[in-house]
């Protein structure tokens, strides 16, 4: 599935590959401008996690095939993604984990405004942990 899609590895772990970048352009608030929207390709391997990271606009994250998904959301609680539930959302700026549920999993990821890297971040566990005290053990599972 990776080599058919012509997916590449992402930073939080797994691999995705953009499938759509809107030419609308806007204009934030702070001054950054951006698409309005962008969508990928996700999959998770088997026994694969999205270890904590945070993208500062709202996500939507699709099931398309596979094994169910769990995704983890740092104050919002857990959304458990398959055919039956193929949709969840991740507010921006939320932390969030995926993990795949006894298979690979291919998910799609729609972000708006559009997603860039810039607006991306990787967790720092000790920071969240102490953040999220509750979730101690969780946060340091899904940890890279």
């Amino acid at each position: 599935m990776v080599r058919r899609l012509g997916l590449r590895p992402h930073p939080e772990g797994g691999f995705y590959g953009e499938t759509f970048r809107s030419p609308l352009r806007l204009t934030l608030p702070d001054g950054r401008v951006r698409s309005a929207s962008t969508a990928i390709h996700y999959v998770l391997p088997p026994d694969a996690w999205s270890t904590w990271h945070r993208v500062h606009a709202d996500e939507i994250w699709h099931h398309y095939d596979g094994a169910p998904l769990r995704l983890h959301r740092l104050g919002l609680g857990e959304a458990r993604l398959d055919r039956e539930t193929p949709q969840a959302v991740v507010p921006a700026g939320m932390w969030q984990a995926a993990e795949s549920q006894g298979g690979a999993v291919l998910c799609g990821c729609t972000v708006a405004p559009g997603f860039e890297f810039d607006d991306f971040e990787l967790g720092d566990v000790e920071a969240l942990v102490s953040q999220f005290p509750g979730d101690r053990e969780l946060i340091r599972r899904l940890a890279r």
